[in-house]
């Protein structure tokens, strides 16, 4: 399969990421400074599952290849795939290993009562998770934390020191007479959980902020029981794939005495790009801890402009095979989005 050269599609795959992805407007966008996320108060109807609206002719994803074990691929090159949209093949543009490409991420905290057990386990391994993977001359992390509202806890910042002391500063905080008589959450917001109201905050209030060139991604720690979001998982999901975020979901909690939505947070990691973990243990966290960041060190982009160049609004359906002989042995197993519309003309 041609290709043009790496320098070629890298200013194309720039000049595309600059229109694909325009920065939400949100108060913490423009005053970053500010230590709490305005909620969301109405949003938009939500289009159909793991799709991408696209205003420029250069449409880009990213994908992970596994083998048979189920572990990263890292030796693909871009004659060894090949993407189809609709069925049709598509000229490569640009393809790159994306583990040099700076990273933007939120490590998003579910503080609400049914995280007060489990909390102190999270921050541990959390904290060995920013150790290992910021990278302080290229990537940053903020720290945000969430009962009924969600609260900047340290902004984007590339300074590990200070982003652990945000981390271990992170607390459950619940009323003095307990949540029974609490009906709503504008009467205490420390009694309820707003899930997807707070991912859709962080998407719009920080990871906008830092578009061009960098990958963004939230790791949610939380069971995945929203009890007072204005906004639904599915737009959650929306804005995450509008804003080109993945989603990485840890879900933990006490079973027992809490509700654990494996479900919910399966869907919102999935349909963003990213993959959900349910650790029972210590060790079994640290270990989804370590997958996510092997998964994120073992990426690939690939670009291409569509020989369909109408923007009718119809949706693209996208698929990425194998095409070298022994890789096809091997029997790979390729994750991606399936999907994206081509926005309309509107002049």
């Amino acid at each position: 399969m041609r290709w043009r050269s790496t320098r070629i599609g890298l200013l194309l795959l720039m000049v595309g990421s600059l229109v694909l992805f325009a920065p939400d407007q949100s108060p913490l966008a423009q005053n970053p400074s500010e230590n709490s996320i305005q909620s969301p108060t109405s949003q938009s109807s939500p289009p159909q599952d793991d799709v991408v609206r696209v205003e420029t002719d250069l449409v880009t994803t990213l994908f992970t290849a596994l083998d048979k074990n189920r572990r990263f691929v890292n030796t693909l090159r871009a004659e060894d795939v090949r993407i189809k949209e609709d069925g049709v093949v598509q000229e490569i543009a640009f393809f790159e290993r994306e583990t040099e490409r700076p990273l933007t991420f939120v490590v998003l905290v579910d503080t609400s009562a049914s995280q007060e057990d489990t909390l102190p386990m999270l921050k541990s391994a959390a904290k060995l998770f920013v150790k290992s993977v910021l990278r302080p001359e290229k990537d940053s992390v903020a720290v945000v934390s969430f009962n009924g509202r969600p609260k900047v806890e340290f902004g984007l910042s590339n300074n590990p020191a200070q982003t652990l002391e945000a981390i271990d500063r992170v607390r459950v905080e619940l009323p003095t007479d307990g949540c029974e008589d609490i009906t709503t959450v504008l009467d205490d917001p420390r009694c309820w959980t707003s899930i997807w109201d707070s991912v859709i905050s962080s998407v719009g209030g920080l990871l906008t902020t830092k578009r061009k060139g960098t990958r963004r991604a939230i790791i949610l720690l939380s069971d995945g029981d929203d009890t007072s979001s204005r906004a639904t998982r599915d737009e959650a999901i929306a804005s995450s794939v509008r804003g080109d975020v993945v989603i990485y979901g840890i879900g933990i909690g006490d079973p027992e005495k809490y509700r654990l939505d494996k479900s919910a947070l399966r869907k919102l990691a999935e349909r963003t790009g990213g993959r959900a973990f349910f650790p029972k243990e210590g060790t079994e966290l640290s270990g989804a801890f370590a997958e996510i960041e092997s998964e994120m060190r073992s990426q690939y982009v690939i670009a291409y402009t569509p020989s369909n160049r109408s923007k009718n609004g119809t949706y693209r359906k996208l698929k990425i095979e194998i095409t070298n002989p022994e890789l096809r042995k091997r029997k790979l197993e390729l994750l991606h989005r399936p999907g994206y519309y081509a926005v309309r003309q509107t002049h």
